[in-house]
C-alpha cells in the first residue's frame, strides 16, 4: 500500500488551508504570519513581493501603500499585522525591514480619493508601490480581496494577509509607520485638528475640531461628516 510522502502531505494541507482562506476571514495560522505563501510562489528563486496599505478609514490624510520583497535568509523576527504591534515595536521593525528588504511606498492623497473612491485610490497606490520596487517582482501577494489592475506580474489577493504572510505583514508595518509620520508632520501645518494624536481617524476629538473649524485641505470631502448629499442642509 502506497503512502503519500510527508512533504507532499504538508504541501497539500498548506494549499488547502490557503484555498479555504480565500473564502474565510478566520482561517489564520497559529503563531502569526509565516512564509508559506511566498514559498508556494517560488521564493527564494523568484522575487515575491507583499503589498498592503494604511489609512483607508480616516477622515483626513492620504492612503499609503507599501510593497516589500523580503530577503528569505534575513527576515526580521517579530513581523506581524501592524495593528497588533505597539508603536515602539513598529518603529523597531520598520528600521529592520528597511535595512534588510527591498521596500517601496506610494500614496493617494485626499483629492485622488475624492475624485475616484477609497477602494480605487488604494489599489492605485498599491500598483505604484509595486512598480517602484528596485527589482520587479515575479509574483505579488496583495492584502485584501482585490488585485490592482495593470501590475506587471501575477498576483493573488490574500484575505487577512497581514496576519498570514510575512511579506504582507512587513508591508503593513512600512505603510503604517510612513503614514503616521506624514500625519505627525501635518499636525504642525494644521494644529487645530491634532493629527498627531489620531492620524486623521474619526475620533470624537477630531469630529469636534471639524465642527468648530470646518475641514482643511487634508480632509476627504467625500467622507462624512464633510460630505453633503443633495437636498441635505
Amino acid at each position: 500500500m502506497s503512502r503519500t510522502p510527508p512533504d507532499s502531505r504538508k504541501k497539500k494541507t498548506r494549499a488547502a488551508r490557503k484555498a479555504n482562506g480565500q473564502a474565510s476571514l478566520f482561517n489564520l495560522p497559529e503563531g502569526g504570519p509565516d512564509y508559506s505563501f511566498e514559498q508556494d510562489a517560488g521564493a527564494p528563486l523568484r522575487l515575491v513581493a507583499g503589498a498592503d496599505e494604511a489609512g483607508r478609514g480616516p477622515l483626513a490624510g492620504p492612503v499609503v501603500a507599501a510593497a516589500v520583497i523580503l530577503d528569505p535568509d534575513n527576515i526580521p523576527t517579530g513581523l506581524d499585522d501592524s495593528k497588533k504591534l505597539s508603536v515602539n515595536m513598529r518603529q523597531v521593525l520598520f528600521e529592520r525591514i528597511v535595512a534588510t528588504a527591498e521596500v517601496a511606498v506610494a500614496s493617494s492623497g485626499p483629492a485622488h480619493i475624492d475624485r475616484t473612491d477609497i477602494r480605487k485610490a488604494t489599489l492605485d497606490a498599491m500598483r505604484r508601490a509595486l512598480a517602484a520596487l528596485q527589482r520587479a517582482p515575479d509574483f505579488a501577494l496583495i492584502d485584501g480581496r482585490d488585485v490592482p489592475a495593470d501590475i506587471h506580474c501575477p498576483a493573488i489577493a490574500v484575505i487577512k494577509g497581514d496576519a498570514r504572510s510575512l511579506s504582507i505583514a512587513a508591508a503593513s508595518i512600512i505603510a503604517k509607520v510612513v503614514r503616521d509620520r506624514m500625519m505627525d508632520r501635518s499636525a504642525t501645518q494644521f494644529p487645530a485638528f491634532g493629527f498627531d494624536k489620531h492620524a486623521g481617524y474619526g475620533t470624537a476629538v477630531h469630529r469636534k475640531a471639524i465642527a468648530e473649524n470646518g475641514p482643511c485641505p487634508l480632509h476627504r470631502m467625500s467622507f462624512r461628516p464633510m460630505r453633503r448629499d443633495p437636498g441635505s442642509s
